[in-house]
């Protein structure tokens, strides 16, 4: 009893922050059903999908955390879990864009609900996304230091930022890049070609407001770890 005790005191925020998240989702999912039983309106199922594949980098970020640890699976594995979870980490802070539905508002549902609603979805998604690459920084920093971490972090950023895009106004999906690699590569060929100012304002502004996100909590995790190795 002892032992159990020490092993989860000592993954204690780790711990805390899965659950913190799992109540997040199960709210947003409950909040989800309220609108459909009380209002009888069921036209924001999407949600419930998007929040599903927001968690699944999630779990790519701890089982690649989990074998870089015992470093035989480093070089083998975890660059196919990495591969896994970069092409499904835009679905995590996507669900930010899904509040342009509120410009379609029902007639039924007054729009204060959805707004808190379509937060509840969208902060956890994109904490999800957050914590997820939190994981994967800390393995390049541990294997190839302090700078490729951050270099990571800032690429990661743009990619995700860029998926986002092609996700909401081109409507491609994660798995279409195993599905159809050909066609996403020519679709990105004929963007880069001729890049758009919609197309370059929505991947600059979105990039910088995940990187801020990011580097903010980052920088308050880090805080508090300098405030309790003060005291």
């Amino acid at each position: 009893m002892k032992t159990l005790y020490n092993l989860i005191s000592s993954y204690r925020y780790r711990l805390a922050i899965f659950f913190l998240l799992g109540g997040a989702s199960v709210l947003s999912v409950a909040l989800y059903r309220f609108r459909g039983f009380w209002y009888e309106e069921d036209n924001f199922g999407f949600l419930i999908w998007n929040l599903f594949l927001a968690w699944i980098p999630l779990g790519a970020a701890y089982v690649a955390w989990a074998l870089s640890l015992g470093r035989k699976w480093l070089y083998i594995v975890t660059p196919f879990i990495a591969f896994i979870w970069l092409i499904f980490l835009p679905n995590a802070p996507y669900i930010i864009t899904d509040f342009k539905h509120l410009a379609d508002p029902r007639l039924d549902v007054p729009i204060w609900f959805d707004v808190m609603m379509l937060m509840w979805f969208s902060w956890t998604g994109l904490l999800l996304g957050v914590v997820s690459l939190y994981l994967m920084q800390d393995i390049v920093h541990r294997e190839f230091g302090r700078w490729a971490g951050w270099i990571m972090v800032l690429t990661v950023s743009i990619l995700s930022s860029v998926g986002v895009y092609i996700g909401r106004f081109i409507r491609w999906n994660s798995w279409d890049i195993l599905t159809d690699p050909t066609g996403i590569v020519r679709e990105f060929i004929i963007g880069a070609q001729d890049p758009s100012l919609r197309s370059i304002g929505f991947i600059v502004i979105f990039a910088g407001f995940f990187l801020f996100v990011y580097v903010t909590l980052y920088a308050f995790g880090h805080l508090l770890q300098e405030r309790a190795s003060k005291a």
